[in-house]
């Protein structure tokens, strides 16, 4: 046989590419390791938006990845194809796809800068801080 008809004889058909189960855990992991991948290429804003949020496991191999705006899709969909080559060969699962889809509640990036907003911060997704405060007569005012 010729080396070139061996080539296309070996080389992966669509029928015979792994479709290995992979986890939740495990495509966060490889999710994150190309991540820092493309932040050290210097793609800021790819990496920014891969971090974000972690990518959602729908049925049959799609992933969703979450992103805020018409902007960062605009700028993800050229780079889509290197991270679902990535993600497949890591993964050895040949059905994977990622879909971009904005999302409705983006996340809130609160800095909080002092005790007060720190604590506010607090009592809002616990009330009963509040409840304390009051019973302990406690002074947040630092």
């Amino acid at each position: 046989m010729l080396k070139r008809e061996e080539e296309l004889k070996n080389k992966p058909t669509d029928e015979n590419l792994p479709e290995e189960k992979y986890t939740a855990d495990r495509l966060v992991r490889v999710w994150r390791q190309y991540a820092f991948q493309v932040k050290d290429e210097g793609q800021e804003t790819f990496y920014n938006a891969l971090v974000k949020r972690d990518p959602l496991i729908e049925k049959n191999d799609v992933l969703k990845l979450f992103v805020e705006n018409q902007i960062q899709v605009d700028y993800i969909k050229p780079l889509l194809n290197k991270l679902i080559s990535f993600i497949r060969k890591s993964l050895q699962n040949y059905n994977i796809t990622i879909e971009i889809e904005l999302t409705e509640n983006p996340v809130e990036d609160i800095k909080l800068m002092h005790g007060k907003d720190k604590f506010k911060a607090m009592a809002k997704k616990n009330p009963n801080l509040n409840t304390l405060k009051n019973l302990f007569n406690l002074d947040i005012e630092f």
